[in-house]
């Protein structure tokens, strides 16, 4: 997930420093030369019923190894295969890769709540639990269209630092994108799938992942994708952090903020119809409040008074508050005030969920209700599938589910036109990759309710790709009613595998 959305899931957080001392170094412990990592996998056979259709296909769990320029391996990158049984030809059969973001959160939310053949039950704004949790057939899987690969980039899931790898290695916008890409194209060759139709899809920081992957693998591998799936997408640093002194990110983020007052029904005079009272807001965003929020103290009092008035009527928050905070409310310190009165939170990465707050007077919130409420389940769901009917295992190490990479992350990129950046904005790459590549198409998945990586601020960084007519005309964007992980909501799933499947098939090449 993005990059704070996931500290807050205190319950997720696994400690890395079980390989960090000895991988980091390159040295086992006695200060011997580190063993050469090698591939391993478990294949086993399945079905899935999808659409009344039974599906026969093998999956594939394991450890593919990452190396350097010198051949060296330095890690091992993780990923669960499924290949559908009894295709004659693998050239006419579209492959998709997939991974979540974080940077540091492994598959298993896009895995187990939406493509994989098997899905962890849920229970839509309701905490889900207690245990056992059961993994069940997902007649919503994407493997009636095509085959998938999960993947878990090095520090997630059980990819770990290996041989002399080292942090710098992976742990940074750049890296992580090299080691994606050589682990998409390797794997391809291995399976000997260059002709299969190529997808490629990544939430959340996945984007920030996707924009550069899609642009490396046609330049430096030579492959290009026949498209690009953008779940929650972030991808500009600019536009997407409204806690760092900047005014552009809250414009951005207002009609998420007006969306989830809608939704608890914290507004007067709430207009039945979502869509028109979110495009009322967007509007309200470029046309009074960002112009506002650039005046600074040479606002005038009578303007300043005229946005606070409709700042309050489209959130909820009182006219001091808005005030007070100088028009400037960061999402965090929104959660936790929108319901602070009924002693409630609500959330962060689905703000449809709320739990009780945990300090009636904090500032800002202490947790997340969404990943209170379904990250338990999922997390052991998952090991549960994985191990008994993955067959796969580690007897050394935890599952990182979602690690602290962020903390240390290195947020310099390396544009496409060689600039150098510390304010990462993959869309760049993507737009050069579409100008480049001109058959490759791009699906965006948005929620209403998503403050983790609200959809205005998608909206904003297409607005600014600098692409023509032809080239916009190659991009769709989905609206959902739900938030970040949009398929944790049963019509939004339905919607979800819809679309997906839908721009597959129209965009698989074959007739």
């Amino acid at each position: 997930m993005l990059r704070y959305g996931w500290t807050i899931l205190v319950s997720l957080l696994f400690s890395l420093n079980a390989f960090a001392d000895d991988h980091e170094t390159g040295e086992s412990g006695d200060g011997m030369q580190a063993e050469e990592p090698k591939a391993e996998s478990v294949t086993t056979e399945h079905s899935v019923r999808i659409d009344g259709r039974t599906i026969r296909y093998t999956a594939t769990a394991g450890l593919m190894p990452i190396r350097n320029d010198d051949k060296k391996a330095i890690g091992l990158f993780g990923y669960t295969a499924y290949f559908k049984q009894g295709v004659e030809d693998p050239s006419t059969r579209p492959i998709l890769f997939a991974y979540n973001g974080g940077p540091g959160s492994a598959s298993i939310w896009l895995h187990m709540g939406v493509l994989g053949p098997r899905i962890i039950p849920v229970n839509d704004t309701e905490v889900t639990g207690p245990a056992p949790y059961g993994a069940v057939n997902n007649e919503h899987s994407i493997l009636d269209v095509a085959d998938l690969v999960m993947m878990d980039p090095v520090g997630t899931g059980y990819a770990i630092l290996a041989g002399e790898g080292k942090p710098e290695d992976f742990w940074g916008v750049d890296p992580d994108i090299a080691a994606a890409s050589q682990f998409i194209s390797r794997f391809i060759t291995d399976n000997n799938r260059w002709q299969s139709p190529k997808f490629v899809l990544g939430e959340s920081y996945g984007g920030v992942r996707t924009g550069g992957v899609a642009y490396r693998l046609l330049d430096k591998y030579g492959m290009g994708l026949n498209g690009v799936i953008l779940v929650s997408p972030f991808m500009d640093a600019a536009a997407a952090r409204d806690r760092f002194a900047m005014d552009l990110p809250h414009a951005l983020y207002l009609p998420t903020l007006a969306a989830t007052a809608w939704y608890h029904n914290a507004i007067a005079d709430r207009p039945d119809d979502l869509e028109a009272f979110v495009d009322e807001v967007e509007r309200f965003a470029l046309e009074e409040y960002s112009p506002a929020l650039l005046k600074g103290t040479s606002l005038p009092a009578d303007e300043r008074a005229a946005v606070i008035r409709k700042l309050s009527a489209y959130t909820g928050l009182s006219e001091t508050y808005w005030d007070h905070a100088n028009l400037r409310v960061a999402h965090f310190a929104f959660t936790q005030e929108l319901l602070r009165d009924e002693d409630v939170v609500v959330g962060r990465v689905d703000s449809r969920f709320k739990g009780r707050s945990l300090n009636r007077t904090a500032e800002t919130m202490q947790y997340d209700p969404f990943g209170a409420s379904v990250g338990p389940a999922f997390k052991a769901g998952f090991m549960h599938y994985l191990t008994n009917d993955l067959g796969f295992k580690q007897d050394d190490r935890d599952y990182v589910v979602s690690g602290g990479l962020w903390s240390n992350w290195d947020w310099l990129h390396t544009l496409p036109s060689g600039q150098q950046t510390l304010i990462t904005n993959t869309a760049i790459d993507l737009a050069t990759t579409m100008t480049l590549y001109p058959p490759m198409k791009v699906l965006v998945q948005q929620g209403y309710f998503d403050l983790a990586t609200p959809h205005f601020v998608w909206e904003y960084v297409l607005s600014h790709m600098d692409l023509d007519e032809e080239q916009l005309s190659r991009i769709t964007t989905e609206m959902y009613e739900s938030g970040h992980m949009m398929y944790v909501h049963p019509p939004s799933l339905l919607k979800y595998k819809q679309d997906l499947a839908r721009f597959i098939t129209e965009n698989d090449g074959i007739d």
